[in-house]
């Protein structure tokens, strides 16, 4: 078994959003799926994400609202610093 070249890792990632929000077109969207499920830290990667935008659907359904602090360390671990008001 050949290791994977993660070289397209970064570049596929930076679509990932529209990826699970289903707003890429249909031949990103293939090389997307192509490259996951030969590329386990992507695969990982993309069923994280899947699973914490449920969490936060299933949270914001029950109106439950997210301590700052809470919500200021989930933003820092998930890399999306820029998004903090």
């Amino acid at each position: 078994m050949s290791e994977h070249d993660h070289s397209q890792c970064r570049s596929l990632l930076a679509s990932l959003s529209d990826y699970v929000d289903g707003t890429l077109g249909d031949e990103l969207c293939a090389d997307i799926e192509r490259h996951v499920s030969e590329c386990r830290d992507c695969r990982v990667v993309v069923d994280t994400l899947r699973k914490t935008i449920y969490l936060y659907h299933e949270t914001a359904a029950e109106n439950a609202s997210v301590p700052e602090v809470v919500r200021e360390r989930l933003y820092r671990a998930l890399n999306l610093e820029d998004y903090l008001a």
